[in-house]
């Protein structure tokens, strides 16, 4: 027993041996009652000891099973994200993202997206020839200086690294930033 128990049944026992009785009992009725509650509290005890080892003697089967905190999680999360797929509020908004999707505003608004990224794609595309091919004829002028200046070459290796950022390396080419000899990028 735990000291609450104790202490509660220490109470009732003073009260059953002569001490003050609560109003509407007997001292006998007191008595009768003090008895009950030992052999409950007393049950209680049992029935925690008989807890306590039941669970000792799951772990030892779990152990020898193999089964770990973490497969149990695993499991625990599948049969819960299966009963969320079962469960009616699931179920209602698949059927109306199913519905939304198959919808022509959905349809119309998904291929205005692709059109526009294709032609913003399009437009950096024919920006960056532009610069590309504005930069080279800077270099090739003969009576410019600037395509060999030091401001001319930081600058060209600022946007090449710029250029691999936003489109990425081909397959090819290290990692490194390197100056090509032949064109600005």
């Amino acid at each position: 027993m735990d000291s609450s128990e104790h202490g509660s049944s220490m109470t009732y026992t003073g009260v059953a041996s002569g001490g003050t009785l609560p109003p509407g009992l007997t001292e006998e009725e007191a008595e009768e009652l003090q008895l009950e509650l030992t052999k409950v509290e007393d049950e209680i005890q049992t029935l925690r000891q008989v807890l306590t080892a039941k669970e000792r003697h799951a772990a030892e089967l779990k152990r020898r099973l193999g089964l770990s905190p973490l497969s149990e999680l695993k499991q625990n999360i599948t049969k819960g994200w299966h009963e969320v797929q079962c469960s009616n509020a699931y179920l209602t908004a698949s059927a109306t993202l199913e519905e939304i999707s198959r919808s022509t505003v959905y349809k119309r608004t998904q291929e205005t997206l692709s059109q526009a990224g294709q032609m913003t794609s399009t437009a950096f595309s024919t920006m960056g020839s532009a610069i590309r091919n504005r930069l080279g004829e800077m270099k090739a002028l003969p009576y410019s200086n600037s395509g060999n200046s030091p401001s001319f070459k930081s600058f060209e290796d600022k946007v090449e690294n710029m250029k691999y950022k936003v489109m990425g390396r081909s397959n090819g080419e290290s990692d490194q930033s390197t100056t090509s000899n032949n064109a600005p990028f």
